[in-house]
């Protein structure tokens, strides 16, 4: 540190908080530590008394934390967010839009680990909405080598560590099966509650029929569905390992390649999804989806309306974080539900 008059501390960056007492009204900072020195602050600093400071004193090769934390910043921010105003060596990403956030963790944890910095953020995978904080960074010291963040852009690579991926329309097909509903004999309550989620991604028209417990029958049905021109289709209920539930044969006999029946998510845990000529994606939800408040769908949903091709490896690691505990108040999506490591 150095001790300065105040008038010659211009462009300098100061080494402690400036606090500004008036009785009865405030006792706060005026600046903060790491403060850089502009001419319009000298009064400032004259009227609360400081007419010296002390200024760290600038070395070459060496960041004042503001500086650095804009190219913390440029590293992590993507699509679709903007950052909030840099203040001691912080800096907050805001989504502009909705859609599922996505990161890069190894990119994430690897400049994490360089030390002197952090990123933080929210889990990735998950929907955010626009105004929604995706993510904080700081830069740790006061001021750090200039190598340093040359070591953490390396890391980093050209693409940015968090992105978010907008929702797509899509014309979806809802096909409830099971003879009970078919015959009248029951009221369809399924496809009402799968409606519902759509409208939060903003499908609120649907193509629906309602088919009996025959493989043929659901098969033919999904094939007129994609002739519609609908590009999701939905099956609800017959899914389980009953005689009568034919839903997961329907489904390959389209010709669809299946990525999974079957995921390691309670409740859910006899959701298939597949994928007809590459890219429709196909689903067969079980009973759990008509009654349980969040499952299996929930963390799928979201990320397929983003036109992300899931893998039979995004869903094998929902195992950790899988299980829902049914809180009698729901948080869902700030809980732990679907959040592995």
């Amino acid at each position: 540190m150095k001790l300065v008059k105040t008038e010659d501390a211009v462009g300098q960056v100061l080494c402690h908080d400036i606090t500004q007492i008036i009785k009865g009204v405030t006792k706060d900072a005026v600046f903060r530590k790491g403060h850089v020195v502009t001419e319009e602050d000298i009064p400032v600093l004259l009227s609360v008394g400081k007419e010296h400071l002390y200024i760290w004193e600038k070395e070459e090769g060496m960041l004042h934390e503001n500086e650095a934390a804009e190219i913390l910043r440029k590293i992590c921010q993507g699509n679709g967010m903007h950052p909030s105003e840099v203040k001691e060596g912080k800096i907050e990403l805001i989504a502009d839009m909705d859609g599922v956030l996505k990161i890069d963790i190894d990119k994430l944890n690897r400049v994490n680990a360089l030390g002197e910095m952090m990123i933080a953020s929210r889990h990735g995978n998950f929907p955010v909405k626009a105004g929604d904080k995706i993510a904080g960074t700081r830069v740790i010291p006061l001021v750090i080598h200039e190598d340093k963040m040359k070591k953490a852009e390396e890391v980093a690579g050209e693409e940015p560590i968090f992105q978010i991926r907008p929702y797509t329309k899509k014309k979806v097909g809802i096909i409830a099966t099971g003879s009970e509903v078919y015959r009248g004999r029951i009221q369809d309550t399924f496809t009402p509650v799968v409606q519902e989620k759509l409208a939060e991604y903003g499908i609120t028209e649907t193509d629906h029929v309602i088919c009996d417990d025959d493989h043929r029958m659901i098969t033919e049905a999904i094939k007129v569905m994609l002739e519609k021109g609908c590009n999701m289709v939905i099956c609800t209920g017959g899914m389980s390992v009953d005689p009568d539930d034919r839903t997961p044969l329907a489904i390959k006999n389209t010709g669809a390649d299946i990525v999974t029946y079957g995921a390691p998510v309670l409740p859910g845990a006899m959701f298939l999804l597949a994928y007809y000529q590459g890219d429709i994606p196909v689903m067969g939800l079980p009973g759990c989806v008509m009654y349980s408040r969040r499952t299996i769908f929930d963390l799928v949903l979201p990320r397929i309306m983003t036109d992300e091709k899931l893998t039979a490896d995004d869903l094998n690691c929902l195992g950790q974080g899988g299980l829902c505990l049914s809180c009698p108040v729901c948080t869902f999506p700030n809980c732990g539900f679907g959040k592995g490591m």
